[in-house]
C-alpha cells in the first residue's frame, strides 16, 4: 500500500502528557498494545463464552473507541469484541512516523490484527474508520470475515455543504485559525456543536451521555497533539478522495468479497445519504440499511437496529 504522506516524512514522537482518565464503561476493559513505533489503546468486552469469533471496531475522525460502547454489549453473545483508538485519538499516542493517511491508519489496523493473531475478524468502521476498514478488507482479505460500514467516508464528487467546514481542516493553517477563534468556547458549547453535526436528533442524547461527552471533550483539549491529529487525518481523507488507479477507495470497494453491511443515515451532515446506492452497487456482497432519522453516528443513535441487521447478515451467511 502506498502512503499519501510525503516520502521519508518522519517526526519524533512527543511524550504523552498526563491528562484526565479515559472513561471505561461497565463491563469494558482498556489495555495498551505496544508495536514498533506505535502504542495503541484497545477497548474490549469479555464475550459471553469462549470461542466466539473476534470483531474489531474502528472509529471516525475526532472519535475514539468509546464510539462503539453502545453497540458492543449488544453483540456480546455472538462476538469477542475489541475497539481500538487510532493513533493520536482516544488514549493512543501519535504515531512516530506522523502518518495519519488512510493507508497509514489501515496499516495500523493490519499490524494490530497480525500482532494479536485475531484474524479473520468481523470488521466494523464508521466514517474515517469506514474508509480504513474498506482498504483493509481490499488489501488483506485474509484478515476480514465480514464488513460493517456506518457512513463510510468514501469519495464524493459533490460534497454536501454541511461537510465543507470539516474538509477545510485539511488546509494548512485552518485548524490553528479555528483554535484561536474558538478559544473562548466552553467544552459544553463544543460538545453541543459536535452533537449537532453528528446526530440526526441531538435531543436523543441523555443528560448522562452529554455529561460523559463533555468530560471527554475536556480531556481531548488537554492533549497538545489534538489539532494535529485532526488536521492530518482530515488531510488523509481528502488525499484519499483524489487517489486514482488501484488505490482509489471505490476501486478497492469493488475488490471486497466478504459479506458487507452498509448503514447510512438520512440526516447525515457529513456523508451524503445519496451515496448509499452507489456503495451498495460497489460492494459485491452487500446489504443496505438506511435509517431516515439517523445522522453520522448511527451506531450510537440506533445500536439495537444495527446489531439486529448484523445478526441477520451473519445468520444468512451461515445458511448459504
Amino acid at each position: 500500500m502506498s502512503s499519501t504522506e510525503p516520502p521519508g516524512f518522519s517526526v519524533a514522537a512527543a511524550p504523552v502528557p498526563r491528562v484526565s482518565t479515559v472513561r471505561v464503561a461497565e463491563g469494558e476493559k482498556l489495555r495498551s498494545v505496544a508495536l514498533p513505533g506505535l502504542t495503541l489503546h484497545v477497548r474490549s468486552r469479555p464475550p459471553a463464552r469462549a470461542g466466539l469469533p473476534p470483531a474489531l471496531y474502528v472509529h471516525g475522525l475526532g472519535g475514539s473507541s468509546q464510539n462503539w460502547s453502545a453497540l458492543m454489549p449488544l453483540l456480546d453473545d455472538c462476538l469477542d469484541s475489541e475497539a481500538l483508538d487510532l493513533p493520536g485519538f482516544g488514549d493512543s499516542a501519535p504515531p512516530e512516523d506522523g502518518n495519519y493517511s488512510i493507508t497509514g491508519h489501515a496499516r495500523v489496523v493490519i499490524r494490530l490484527l497480525e500482532a494479536g493473531g485475531r484474524g479473520p475478524v468481523h470488521l466494523f468502521g464508521n466514517s474515517l474508520g469506514g474508509a480504513v476498514a474498506t482498504r483493509v478488507a481490499a488489501v488483506r482479505p485474509d484478515l476480514v470475515r465480514t464488513l460493517t460500514l456506518v457512513s463510510p467516508a468514501l469519495p464524493e464528487i459533490r460534497v454536501q455543504r454541511t461537510a465543507v467546514p470539516t474538509a477545510l481542516l485539511a488546509l494548512p493553517g485552518v485548524a490553528s485559525l479555528f483554535a484561536r477563534l474558538s478559544k473562548d468556547w466552553t467544552p459544553e458549547q463544543r460538545t453541543q456543536g459536535v452533537m449537532g453535526l453528528c446526530y440526526g436528533d441531538p435531543s436523543m442524547v441523555t443528560p448522562e451521555g452529554f455529561e460523559h461527552a463533555v468530560a471527554e471533550m475536556k480531556r481531548r483539549l488537554e492533549l497538545p497533539y489534538f489539532w494535529e491529529a485532526m488536521t492530518r487525518s482530515a488531510r488523509g481523507i481528502v488525499d484519499a478522495y483524489t487517489l486514482g488507479g488501484q488505490h482509489n477507495l471505490w476501486r478497492q470497494a469493488e475488490r471486497v468479497l466478504v459479506p458487507t453491511l452498509l448503514v447510512y443515515g438520512g440526516r447525515d451532515q457529513l456523508v451524503s445519504y445519496r451515496m448509499a446506492r452507489r456503495a451498495a452497487a460497489a460492494f459485491r456482497d452487500s446489504r443496505l440499511l438506511t435509517l431516515p432519522d439517523a445522522g453520522h453516528v448511527a451506531m450510537m443513535e440506533y445500536p439495537e437496529t444495527i446489531a439486529r441487521a448484523f445478526r441477520e447478515m451473519v445468520n444468512d451467511c451461515g445458511r448459504s
